[in-house]
């Protein structure tokens, strides 16, 4: 099984940080490699451009490929399921939560062009052609596409197209080169994708497994704690979990009094406030720890 990932930019740390979390240690050697194995002798790990790990995956180069949505849509169809998907298309598994920026189109502020109808007939800059044709399609306008490989901005202040589709996160580069959005093109972030024909190899739902396990964790904690047995209603009126607490018996104390061990997992926004209220309920030894992975 080989998985592509990017072989630096700002993809590149976190996609290593969660195969590490995921179990999927990877054995790095030099800034320069090309592959690595991982702890699991069935993984190895081939390091790409972003851009280019989609044709890694397409062409059997690679099974798996970690890579934005932008960069898998400007290269091909992309599919949400193995069964609907074409032979030449990328099967979506997994969103994996971050690189999160828009496909947008924008125009100048003192332009013309202030609604997507707007683009009949005109001229259109973009380092991603095959969306914004997808685009077009979509909305039924008819303009020309112009492939640019930088500077997309600067293109409608130098006669060159009346409009641009340029990826944006925050919006302020579009902002100093007076640019207004007009609509989002592409919501993107960061999958993980797979060719069609290995979509349901039992390895490859282990390894999406172990992902999206590390994702369900982000952000949770996991609550342990003793209540009195006669209070375990209220106690359990008080966790804000993800389904019912564990519930355990032990021993009774030296008045003879029964308990209960009660375990919980919480968003860790709740846990603040949770733990004032379980104290108030009766609850005690109350222990807060981090979730490493959590399979739903």
């Amino acid at each position: 099984m080989r998985i592509a990932v990017p072989n630096k930019g700002r993809l590149h740390d976190p996609t290593l940080s969660l195969l590490e979390r995921a179990g999927l240690h990877v054995e790095e050697t030099a800034d320069r490699q090309l592959y690595a194995d991982t702890v699991d002798p069935e993984v190895t790990v081939l390091f790409a451009r972003a851009a280019d790990i989609p044709e890694y995956v397409r062409d059997g180069a690679a099974d798996l490929g970690v890579t934005g949505l932008d960069q898998a849509a400007e290269s091909g169809g992309v599919a949400d399921d193995p069964e609907t998907a074409d032979d030449n298309d990328l099967v979506d598994l997994l969103d994996l939560g971050y690189g999160s920026c828009r496909l947008v189109l924008a125009a100048p502020e003192d332009g013309d062009i202030t609604a997507v109808e707007d683009l009949a007939g005109a001229t259109i800059a973009t380092e991603f052609p095959t969306v914004t044709r997808d685009y077009l399609a979509r909305v039924g306008v008819d303009a020309d596409v112009v492939t640019v490989t930088g500077a997309t901005e600067l293109t409608p202040h130098v006669d060159m197209a009346d409009a641009i589709v340029d990826i944006t996160s925050t919006g302020t580069t579009l902002q100093v080169n007076r640019l207004a959005v007009i609509d989002e093109v592409l919501a993107s972030s960061v999958r993980l994708f797979a060719r069609a024909d290995v979509a349901d190899d039992p390895k490859v739902e282990q390894v999406r497994t172990a992902f999206e396990s590390v994702l369900a964790a982000d952000g949770r904690r996991y609550l342990m704690m003793n209540a009195p047995t006669d209070r375990l209603d209220e106690v359990k009126d008080v966790i804000p979990g993800l389904g019912g607490p564990t519930v355990m018996n032990v021993e009774a104390d030296e008045n003879g009094n029964g308990k209960v061990a009660v375990h919980a997992v919480v968003e860790e926004r709740d846990v603040f406030a949770t733990i004032s209220d379980l104290k108030a309920v009766g609850a005690s030894g109350i222990l807060v720890t981090e979730i490493e992975r959590l399979v739903e």
